[in-house]
């Protein structure tokens, strides 16, 4: 298929459920990892299309929702430093910290700016000079190559007032992390397209092979999904865990090798602070210390009034890990709206919430 309506064909999506509701027989729930299926998959309707007896699960893959709030409030820190601009993502200024938003900070006179991508931000520093640029750096291995080449290209510029704030995460260790801690009984893992794209299919190799779960990396189209449902469910019947790839128009085994070493060469691997996990060693990126001139963390002094607090009764933490739905939030779409949101999962274009409230919130 070259077109996106071939994509979308209802005869061959028609054709594909058809196959899913004879073939599956067997009670299954399956986790999509990325927020990007979780949108998909209710905006063209999946879920109500399968048996009853299969359950979607959302999973951890929105990067503006497993920001935890400790994280948050060292941005909300750096923000409130003098001469400092923050640029950001415009989804991570509507997500409450412990006490406040990038927003309301940015309302109380903070400089705060929403850029579209690193090449922004790195053209601020350029017109600012005499000002210190903070990017905050938030995403999965999808986003760090293009924020390892702003650095670099930094660097090479000679730019010595732009800065990396280094939230990012990546996502195989947090899938082995769900997966240890057994909370949530999963049949297969929808694997992320984008992120695969980068990190290779391989990286979800362990799924089969040591936890014995049927697996698929899925495209963002609804036939993608289907394809990607399908071989779950052929996986589930014939009892033959493996790893399928429905998305290789985008994804290779091996990834993509040039966007990989550009991150080998600007980041290492760190701990990572996930919200409603916790600590993750070995989850998260840093900036290697040839590149510390460059790193926020530790160029500037990030002072910390009070504790990290949650906003008592949200769910956030708990609908990441697949352990409860936001139909389960005694906040949604009662306190907690887009409009108003209370937490992450609201305010990302891939959170659960914002899905469920948008697509599905009317079902529960």
């Amino acid at each position: 298929m070259n077109f996106i309506e071939e994509f979308r064909s209802s005869q061959s999506g028609r054709t594909l459920l058809e196959y899913i509701n004879k073939r599956s027989t067997k009670p299954a729930r399956f986790m999509e990892f990325c927020g990007g299926h979780t949108v998909a998959i209710f905006r063209y309707g999946i879920r109500q299309l399968l048996p009853p007896h299969i359950e979607m699960l959302s999973g951890p893959g929105c990067p503006v929702c497993v920001t935890s709030t400790a994280d948050l409030d060292k941005v909300i820190a750096l923000s409130r430093l003098p001469g400092v601009i923050i640029c950001s993502f415009g989804d991570l200024l509507r997500v409450p910290s412990s006490r406040q938003s990038l927003l309301e900070v940015r309302a109380e006179g903070a400089d705060v700016r929403i850029v579209y991508s690193t090449m922004d931000a790195l053209e601020i520093a350029r017109q600012n000079p005499l000002k210190k640029v903070i990017f905050v750096g938030i995403g999965f291995e999808t986003t760090a190559p293009t924020i390892a080449a702003s650095v670099i290209q930094a660097r090479n510029q000679g730019l010595a007032n732009y800065y990396v704030m280094s939230i990012h995460k990546i996502t195989p260790p947090v899938m082995r992390a769900i997966l240890d801690a057994g909370e949530t009984r999963l049949s297969g893992i929808i694997c992320p397209g984008h992120v695969s794209s980068i990190t290779g299919s391989n990286a979800w190799e362990f799924i089969p092979e040591e936890y014995h779960l049927a697996c698929a990396v899925s495209g963002f189209e609804s036939l993608d999904i289907l394809y990607c449902v399908k071989s779950l469910v052929d996986q589930v019947e014939d009892a033959t865990p493996r790893l399928d790839v429905s998305y290789s128009r985008a994804v290779k085994p091996e990834g993509n090798t040039a966007a990989l070493k550009i991150m080998d060469e600007v980041f290492d691997i760190c701990p990572a602070n996930w919200r409603g996990i916790g600590i993750l060693p070995q989850s998260g990126l840093c900036l290697r210390p040839e590149f510390a001139a460059f790193d926020a963390e530790k160029n500037f002094e990030i002072k910390l009034s009070e504790p990290s607090r949650e906003t008592p009764g949200c769910l956030c933490g708990e609908i990441i890990k697949g352990t409860r739905t936001p139909l389960e939030c005694k906040l949604f779409s009662k306190v907690c709206t887009p409009e108003n949101p209370v937490g992450p999962c609201m305010v990302s274009s891939e959170g659960t919430c914002a899905a469920y409230y948008h697509y599905g919130g009317k079902l529960g």
